[in-house]
């Protein structure tokens, strides 16, 4: 086993030991949503990577102080607003709550810290103030302040990108008083409708970039451990958090940038500005907080992750094995096994490595099933699986089938067929997939046939495998 947790940096381009800037403590900071419009699946995913990353720090000893902001004021949200008819302040609220609803539905814990940007223009007056003071930046004749990115010695470190090839962010227009085509915003003036505050360089709104580094300094400090994200932000909004922060502290800004992989649909990253996407809140109701956090989990976090129905359908049955495996067996007075567990840290402790960890766990549900199939104990075992889940926050109360519409015909079936019937319809489901199993082991196939096809009727696809059969809604 691995005794030292380790990490991809995409500033160094290497995995390194992680060791926190001050002892135990572990500060770290995500970039939260952009509230113009409702979640989609992508979003989920950066949520459940920095949440599944947040437990298992925890879980390894560590005290972690977690801060994701809201974003409550940029180009986007104020052109949405102006679309619905809402002012800005409503919208945000709207989007905001509908962001916060999803992310607990795939058990993503509560930040410590949850700041909106609307919250600390005076930081951010403070920190652009500062910037000037030094040289790094300056104001135009009509309001608007930029960051000049050739006055910043390695502006491009995490990114890779030359300053000579840049052109403005995406969120920057490109104006004419610009030093710079590659400088960025950092004040914009104010026009007409749109939200603004008072300024020493006339009335306006902050950009967007600004906003991360004065909430990220204010309550982690000017260095801090983690900095997260998905890799959608590391150019331009991460790259200019750093120019930004550690041109007007001289100090490193975050010591470890970790940043996940995209969500992609039919191939193409799922995005709002296509809306090429996954509406998650539908998602999570179709199919399920937990197996939707569970299909994330099976990826590694850094890489690109494509939806398709299989994976979804492959994540709920997973669930209704382990589920189904733990109704089997009084675990609760058991200490977990230690050697499952040490596999397990292992695996974790590689990257925070979810699909080795959760082959750790698969393995260890399939040793307990013959275990008890075989009569022999087996409660240890089960706790450790326990445990792995919930260092993960999968949570098995809701596979994402609703099954009534078809619970009286299945227990129908199972007395048809002698099979005891059992406290829930996906157990009864189980049980006739059992049933099954023994009649083709017995050339029994009329039996079996009869089960594959009577389910199907009802709607419930049968999948053969090497670990056995498996349930699915259609």
């Amino acid at each position: 086993m691995t005794s030292q947790i380790r990490v991809t940096n995409t500033l160094t381009r290497q995995t390194e030991d992680f060791v926190p800037v001050s002892g135990n403590e572990v500060k770290m900071y995500v970039c939260g949503p952009t509230v113009q419009s409702p979640p989609h699946l992508g979003h989920g995913r950066a949520g459940v990577a920095f949440d599944m990353i947040r437990r298992y720090l925890s879980y390894r000893g560590y005290d972690v102080t977690f801060v994701r902001n809201i974003t409550d004021v940029e180009d986007k949200i104020i052109a949405a607003a102006a679309e619905t008819g809402e002012t800005t302040e409503e919208l945000s609220a709207r989007v905001a709550g509908a962001f916060s609803d999803a992310y607990g539905k795939l058990g993503v814990l509560e930040p410590d810290v949850e700041p909106r940007a609307t919250d600390h223009i005076d930081e951010m007056l403070d920190l652009i103030e500062r910037l000037i003071d030094r040289g790094l930046a300056y104001a135009t004749d009509n309001g608007d302040v930029y960051f000049s990115v050739r006055t910043l010695e390695g502006y491009g470190k995490l990114s890779g990108q030359d300053v000579d090839e840049m052109r403005a962010g995406t969120r920057d227009i490109v104006g004419e008083l610009k030093h710079d085509p590659a400088d960025f915003a950092l004040w914009k003036s104010a026009k007409p409708g749109e939200p603004s505050w008072d300024s020493p360089w006339g009335v306006g709104r902050p950009g967007w970039h600004i906003e991360c580094s004065a909430m990220a300094q204010k309550y982690l400090g000017e260095t801090f451990d983690i900095h997260g994200g998905g890799t959608d932000l590391i150019f331009p909004h991460h790259e200019n958090e750093i120019a930004q922060s550690e041109g007007a502290n001289g100090k490193t800004f975050a010591k470890y940038w970790l940043h996940n992989g995209m969500v992609n649909l039919g191939g193409q990253k799922m995005a709002k500005s296509t809306g090429h996407l996954i509406d998650l809140g539908e998602a999570i109701e179709v199919y399920g907080g937990p197996a939707v956090r569970l299909f994330y989990l099976r990826a590694h976090y850094r890489s690109p992750l494509e939806f398709t129905q299989a994976l979804i359908d492959e994540a709920r049955t997973s669930l209704r094995r382990i589920s189904g495996m733990l109704d089997r067996v009084a675990y609760s007075s058991h200490r977990a096994e230690p050697e499952v567990i040490a596999s397990f840290i292992e695996k974790m402790d590689d990257d925070f490595n979810t699909p080795e960890a959760l082959g750790i766990v698969f393995e260890t549900v399939r040793e307990v099933n013959r275990r008890l199939d075989a009569g022999e104990s087996a409660g240890a075992l089960a706790a450790a699986v326990a445990e792995m889940i919930d260092v993960l926050g999968v949570e098995l109360e809701d596979a994402g089938d609703d099954l009534s519409d078809i619970s009286d015909a299945v227990t129908a079936l199972a007395v048809a067929l002698g099979v005891d019937s059992a406290d829930s319809t996906a157990a009864t489901l189980d049980m006739l997939l059992h049933r099954r199993a023994g009649a083709r082991a017995d050339k029994d196939f009329a039996t079996g046939d009869r089960i594959r096809d009577e389910l199907a009727g009802l709607g419930i696809g049968i999948e053969d495998g090497p670990d056995g059969s498996q349930w699915h809604r259609r």
